[in-house]
């Protein structure tokens, strides 16, 4: 009897074992699982975006009847001179560098002179501001003459022109299906972490769900209301926003909904801002308004900013913090970038200047450095993408530099601050107590995590702020944190690819800005919290928690989106001269 009872122990017991083994095993699945679908869904999105065919045929045409050339017209903006910058190149050398630009608006095409040494004159008419121009009117620039012809007299090829490299006819994946993919990782995230804890988490379902919701009713206003033909921009976001909100269901789920929250704000910002620079010229009478309006926020940031972790970057209205800094991101892209013919004044380049420098100073003062590097940053890119100016750039870096020395000359304490950087392991238990954290629990994460809600960095301070890419590595694994850091690196590659296609010059800069503000912000976050880079506190988009950095990185993506040429119907894009 006794024996019997011990045999069927010894039974269960190794029945329980087996059933905890192949737990582990279903456990270890999924989140291998994760990891690869996560890979599969951001291909998927970057991977429509470029197979999408884009329009094979000039708008208008010149002729140079100087030299008898057809020259095809592709932007709705270009820029005419003897510089090998120039859109359109004239080799004459009665022309100037920077001579006038071709500009196309609803109303038809016109051009303006941008303070040419010869001048510009239409039919042998002098012209300064923008004038109009029709079929077979005559530009006359220095000694050569172009006319303004119809795009259908044009029969070169150009098939092998910039605009029309790399066109493939691959179907572009639709967007209901990306979004239903973006839907089911929400969906084993939420299951993941019930597996986590052993027990059925309703909160996790809950935010799954208004997740879920949110995405899809994004896509109904954006393509039943605002009619936007692709969706891919807006399920690389909803894919981060979703992600950093499961990530916050165990840690405060207070903080999770505040997110969506944020996050929906945001979406309706960004709808609102591509109805608002869907017209280039309205930004140019706005720019002096957006402009006061932003050194008005910065401040009163500086009046009331609460000092925190050595930064006063933060004010409190009623219990709410918000970070002035952040909204003022959006604002700097639509002062730095314009429409090519005021973009290439003298007075458009001073005042960006003059406002970049009060920006940067005023965040210095803050002692919110993180932040005021990504302006410096954003401020070169502007800088070489509006002139291709190295001289200026280098100035620019030098009079920084120079800066720099003067804040460590009369705040000592700033210096301290970064004294750990590089050093962390050799501190772990006091001034590199984050970053020997991070770097050890990123290791114990391996390449597919410890599941999400299992993870000890979460328990550190500012962990769901400054510290997040060391959850995710930890808690979702190495390969889902890079592919993270991918997304806003492709950003950047993709405004690139579109920036040389784009209907305006303003989409054009400020598409290469925003996403290069994502870039140098998301840098500084990861290299940061490893100690490759000084810990600045900045966070990383779309991921970490805060509502003003949510708000920012929506409505930059609004940017982006703005220069993508499939954002609009084929009729807008053509259209007759």
């Amino acid at each position: 009897m006794f024996r019997s009872s011990m045999v069927k122990q010894r039974q269960q017991e190794r029945r329980c074992v087996l059933m905890q083994f192949f737990a582990d095993i279903a456990v270890v699945g999924l989140r291998i699982l994760l990891a690869i679908y996560a890979v599969f869904i951001i291909y998927q999105c970057f991977g429509s975006m470029r197979r999408q065919k884009r329009q094979e045929s000039p708008l208008v045409m010149l002729y140079n009847k100087t030299i008898r050339e057809k020259i095809p017209v592709i932007c709705w903006e270009n820029s005419i001179g003897r510089s090998k910058g120039s859109d359109i190149v004239i080799e004459d050398p009665t022309v100037s560098r920077n001579h006038c630009v071709l500009l196309r608006r609803r109303e038809g095409w016109f051009v303006s002179d941008v303070g040419s040494k010869s001048g510009t004159k239409v039919n042998g008419r002098p012209v300064h501001s923008r004038h109009r121009v029709s079929l077979d009117d005559e530009i006359q620039i220095g000694s050569t003459t172009l006319a303004l012809r119809r795009a259908d007299e044009f029969d070169g090829d150009i098939r092998h022109h910039w605009f029309f490299s790399r066109v493939s006819s691959k179907p572009s994946v639709s967007a209901p299906l990306l979004l239903i993919l973006v839907n089911l990782f929400y969906l084993f995230m939420a299951v993941e972490i019930c597996i986590t804890y052993g027990e059925l988490r309703l909160p996790a379902f809950e935010v799954c769900g208004a997740m879920i919701l949110f995405s899809w009713v994004l896509y109904a206003f954006s393509r039943g209301v605002f009619q936007r033909l692709n969706f891919e921009l807006e399920t690389l976001a909803l894919f981060l926003t979703g992600t950093g909100a499961m990530l916050l269901v165990e840690q405060d789920i207070m903080d999770a909904w505040i997110q969506i929250i944020a996050a929906m704000v945001g979406a309706t910002g960004y709808m609102l801002m591509l109805l608002f620079i869907a017209n280039p010229d309205r930004i140019v009478k706005w720019r002096m308004a957006v402009m006061i309006v932003a050194l008005g926020f910065l401040a009163v940031n500086l009046a009331f900013g609460r000092m925190e972790f050595g930064a006063a970057n933060r004010i409190y209205i009623g219990g709410v913090s918000i970070q002035p800094s952040e909204i003022v991101k959006i604002a700097y892209i639509f002062v730095g970038a314009s429409a090519l013919d005021h973009l290439q004044t003298r007075r458009n380049l001073i005042e960006f200047i003059a406002f970049s420098a009060l920006c940067v100073g005023a965040l210095a003062l803050m002692g919110d450095f993180g932040t005021a590097l990504i302006f410096f940053v954003t401020f070169l890119v502007i800088s070489i993408i509006r002139s291709g100016d190295y001289k200026t750039v280098m100035l620019a870096v030098a009079g920084a530099a120079f800066a720099v020395v003067l804040i460590l000359q009369f705040k000592p304490y700033i210096a301290e601050r970064f004294a750990i950087w590089g050093h962390a392991l050799e501190d772990p238990y006091d001034a590199g107590y984050q970053q020997s954290g991070v770097l050890t629990y990123i290791s114990s994460g391996g390449l597919f995590g410890t599941g999400v809600g299992n993870g000890i960095l979460r328990y550190y301070g500012a962990s769901e702020t400054d510290l997040v890419f060391g959850i995710v590595s930890e808690e979702m694994g190495l390969i889902i944190a890079l592919a993270i850091a991918f997304v806003i690196f492709g950003l950047v590659v993709y405004s690139r690819a579109i920036s040389t296609r784009s209907r305006s010059t303003f989409y054009s800069i400020s598409a290469c800005c925003a996403a290069s503000m994502m870039l140098t912000q998301t840098a500084l976050n990861i290299f940061g919290c490893t100690d490759i880079l000084p810990l600045t506190g900045v966070t990383l988009p779309f991921i970490s928690a805060g509502g003003s950095s949510m708000l920012s990185c929506w409505g930059m993506l609004a940017f982006i989106k703005a220069a993508d040429e499939r954002t609009y119907s084929k009729s807008k894009l053509t259209g007759n001269a």
